[in-house]
């Protein structure tokens, strides 16, 4: 990139209201990635940059999370029944689940859907509610949503549904039984603090059961003990988090933030 064009982008991302929030997001698509979290060039974040939740800040059609840069990040609004036919237009399903889900659910800020390893082959069993059978596992005890209607591609129709499950501020998770996982929050900390506990429990879970012997479950009111610790937990370790893995990035001289 010509120096004159560097210049120009700087000058452009230093001006633009929502530029910490696209580095942010960024970052998380990366560590995604990192993680193996990703699928194909499929799957998708969102994070809403005006007070009504409406407008939000998503990838770029069939773009790699390992290559997601901060200011390729696509600004839609929920409201705006022309943004697929936006030269520029996102996945249709990014539309039909995140824009149902920045319409309809307000605390819904920032939302991460993904075909994470342990979150789907939970999502594939029968009974997918994971038992309290750790800390992490706790953390999550009444929680969660489970959806066990899965009506296709998560287009507009399937998007209204699957957004009308989160009525109740409590569940920020929802396993999409059949599909993967949503998990929602406040922020793009926040979220992605939420999925990563989430897949570990998820990945506890799964091997447990992978042993045969008997799971040694905690009781309803340790478990429930547990989840309101970190509900008021009195640090915020999800900013923390998120800092510590955009300071690796920035270590390792990662364009993200590009």
């Amino acid at each position: 990139m010509a120096l004159d064009t560097q210049d120009a982008l700087h000058a452009a991302n230093h001006n633009d209201p929502h530029w910490h929030a696209r580095t942010d997001l960024a970052a998380a698509f990366r560590w995604a990635a990192r993680y193996n979290w990703h699928e194909a060039v499929a799957n998708h974040f969102s994070l809403a940059v005006n007070e009504e939740g409406t407008q939000f800040l998503c990838n770029p059609c069939n773009r790699h999370f390992g290559l997601v840069k901060a200011s390729e990040l696509l600004l839609i609004d929920a409201n705006d029944p022309g943004t697929m036919d936006r030269p520029d237009a996102p996945d249709p399903t990014t539309w039909g689940l995140h824009g149902a889900l920045h319409r309809r659910v307000p605390h819904a800020r920032c939302a991460m859907h993904v075909h994470s390893k342990y979150a789907t082959v939970l999502a594939c069993l029968e009974d997918a509610v994971i038992p309290p059978i750790d800390q992490n596992s706790a953390i999550f005890f009444n929680r969660t949503i489970v959806d066990t209607n899965y009506g296709g591609l998560a287009f507009e129709e399937e998007g209204e549904r699957c957004a009308a499950l989160f009525e109740d501020p409590r569940h920020r998770v929802m396993i999409m039984g059949n599909h993967g996982i949503m998990v929602i929050g406040e922020t793009v900390a926040e979220t992605f603090d939420r999925l990563y506990y989430f897949e570990r429990a998820a990945e506890t879970y799964i091997t447990a059961l992978m042993t045969g012997r008997p799971l040694s479950v905690l009781p309803d009111d340790v478990a429930e003990s547990v989840a309101r610790g970190i509900d008021d937990y009195p640090v915020v370790q999800y900013d923390n988090h998120l800092r510590e893995l955009r300071e690796i990035l920035d270590n390792e001289g990662s364009d993200y933030a590009t």
